[in-house]
């Protein structure tokens, strides 16, 4: 953990978040614990009279949209971009449509859903990642009223927060964003969970949980890919999202990681002290365009390579030498200011990783840069991704096949159209060797797809992985005691 006591001008430029920093990182802790085992529950197939009420609901909708089988279409798409390749019954057109009128019908869960779909640029094929785009920021928004009257039930009248503007920024599956000013002047952004919501989206895991259970039952290719440990995995993202408290500790813990790392290209918005609670989040407002905008916006004036290796960098560092990292880097997500700067926003998601973790992380990269399977299955079961029983041999030898294509550059350089593809063959010889996927690896596997996207929109013709060759070296000379650990 990155601690407040550090002197961190990010930390002194907010009076009272170092003291409202040290409460969060004292009470958090056990929220997050909280979180993850109530994910286990609702994951495990029951059925309970809520879950019973939701099924009927879902299954009211899945009728009117005339999808019997839209579930398994939606979670196996979903999965399979979230690393774990299972292919839908029917990968074709009419599954997707089948699957977007549910995900529109359903609510949170299934938008959110959707969301997972939108991130899957090179596991699923393009026209299914565009099919979901909106569900990153453009769900159906509030009633008009809603969002203020959460705010002022949160802080009452004599709240620091003096204007709110009644149209929202964006709209997702868990709230939305307003725009907003402080006594002081500071220009903020607020963000609103939508009312009710964490017992509809409890309801409707279970749900999920149980429609997984019966897809293992009858299709072999769900059993084999551990569909029920999506929705776990689904479950426990999902639950930490719902508590703006944890996304409030995760701007101040990445934020003093990368100010440690020495990455002052990277900003990220302080929380406001006294504005955050469970259903409410105010922090400050970041300066900057996406940076799929920003080729458009700034011209020649942008240099694409730089922005590349930074990022890069920024990605690498902050997760193997601090063990924190943004976990959902998508193009809203990240802004690129006019002086070639970034700014980072929504951290919902966050990937933490411990010592132990880290080690095996390094080694991993070390070892897929090395074209080392062995090594590779090795540092995966660091992480407990590899169950007993599996024959190795049989992996390694599966997995050395992809390491040596990469190796030869049998398709090329490794740019952002061949990145995708790599990672999913690599993911598909272990996941039919038996590998699970724990929820750091997921988000840490998706942020080299981000990355990819990244490169493509902005130095298209740089190959990804001799970048990530180049800086992994640096960061070693930089900081033996990683390598060390990795190895021993």
């Amino acid at each position: 953990m990155v601690h407040t006591a550090t002197a961190s001008p990010w930390i002194d430029g907010r009076p009272g978040l170092a003291a409202q920093a040290r409460i969060w990182q004292t009470t958090l802790p056990a929220v997050r614990r909280r979180a993850h085992t109530d994910a286990v529950a609702l994951a495990t197939p029951r059925v309970w009279t809520d879950t019973i009420g939701s099924l009927a609901s879902t299954s009211w909708r899945i009728a009117g949209a005339a999808a019997p089988d839209a579930p398994l279409v939606l979670l196996s798409a979903a999965a399979t971009a979230s690393g774990l390749p299972v292919a839908p019954p029917d990968a074709g057109r009419g599954a997707l449509r089948r699957a977007e009128r549910l995900v529109q019908a359903g609510g949170p869960a299934y938008i959110k859903l959707g969301q997972f779909i939108a991130s899957g640029q090179g596991l699923l094929p393009d026209e299914w990642v565009e099919a979901f785009a909106w569900c990153r920021d453009e769900a159906p928004p509030l009633r008009p009223g809603v969002a203020a009257r959460v705010v002022a039930d949160e802080f009452g009248p004599s709240s620091e927060l003096v204007e709110m503007d009644p149209e929202p920024l964006a709209a997702g599956s868990i709230g939305q964003a307003h725009r907003g000013v402080l006594r002081d002047g500071t220009p903020v952004v607020v963000k609103v969970r939508r009312p009710r919501l964490r017992r509809r989206l409890r309801a409707d895991i279970e749900t999920l949980a149980l429609a997984s259970a019966l897809a293992e039952r009858l299709h072999p290719a769900a059993r084999s890919a551990n569909l029920s440990g999506f929705v776990e995995l689904f479950a426990h993202l999902t639950l930490e999202e719902l508590d703006f408290r944890l996304e409030a500790q995760n701007l101040v813990d990445c934020a003093l990681a990368f100010e440690q790392a020495g990455l002052d290209y990277v900003r990220v918005p302080r929380p406001i002290p006294g504005l955050v609670t469970e259903r409410v989040l105010v922090m400050e407002h970041m300066d900057g365009v996406s940076y799929a905008h920003a080729p458009a916006v700034y011209g020649a004036e942008l240099d694409g390579e730089r922005l590349v290796e930074l990022a890069i960098r920024g990605v690498l560092e902050s997760t193997l030498v601090h063990g924190l990292f943004h976990g959902d880097l998508h193009a809203g997500n990240v802004l690129v200011d006019d002086g070639g700067n970034f700014a980072l926003v929504d951290f919902g998601i966050c990937g933490r990783l411990d010592v132990a973790q880290r080690a095996g992380l390094v080694a991993f990269l070390a070892a897929f840069a090395a074209g080392d399977a062995a090594g590779q299955i090795a540092a995966m079961a660091r992480f407990g991704a590899i169950p007993d029983g599996a024959d190795l041999p049989a992996l390694t030898a599966a997995l050395q096949e992809e390491a040596d294509r990469l190796e030869q550059r049998v398709d090329g350089a490794v740019t952002f159209d061949r990145l995708g593809q790599t990672l999913g063959r690599v993911l598909r010889v272990l996941a039919a060797g038996g590998f699970r996927m724990p929820k750091e690896l997921v988000l840490f596997f998706k942020n080299l797809l981000y990355l990819s996207g990244f490169t493509a929109g902005l130095a298209p013709d740089a190959d990804l992985f001799r970048h990530v060759e180049t800086i992994l070296g640096e960061l070693w000379e930089k900081h033996p005691e990683v390598l060390e650990a990795a190895t021993a």
